[in-house]
């Protein structure tokens, strides 16, 4: 754990504002990030909601299970140990970015779902459009 000493009132300030600021994800990491937002897998709310001045976003990952985690790769980068749950501060930016893939992948998982409780799949296989009886 990183000590921070009490008495030097510009350093805790500093480190504060460094930490409010957030961090940026390189681009593979943001990818795979990315793509765990599309599934649904993150939780992602602003740093402080209190402050106006905050953009900052706290990402929490969450880990993959079943098919999903056999087709997707996550390096441990992520978090420095085999993929779990994690807590990230990102920049107003990225996080931005993550928030609107996230809602984008929620939309159409949503709209697939809709798609297939309208299907009717006896009358397909039975009935095949085009063939005549």
């Amino acid at each position: 754990m990183k000590e921070i000493r009490l008495t030097d009132v510009g350093q805790l300030k500093n480190e504060l504002a460094k930490y409010r600021a957030g961090k940026k994800l390189d681009i593979r990491l943001f990818n795979q990030v990315a793509r765990l937002a599309w599934l649904g897998k993150i939780v992602l709310c602003p740093l402080d909601p209190e402050d106006p001045t905050c953009k900052s976003w706290l990402l929490h990952l969450q880990p993959l299970e079943g098919l999903a985690a056999q087709i997707i790769k996550v390096d441990e980068d992520l978090n420095g140990m085999p993929f779990g749950s994690q807590i990230h501060i990102l920049d107003a930016e990225q996080g931005t970015a993550l928030a609107s893939i996230l809602r984008g992948g929620m939309e159409r998982r949503a709209e697939e779902l809709h798609t297939l409780e309208a299907r009717d799949f006896y009358f397909e296989r039975f009935f095949p459009q085009g063939e005549k009886p």
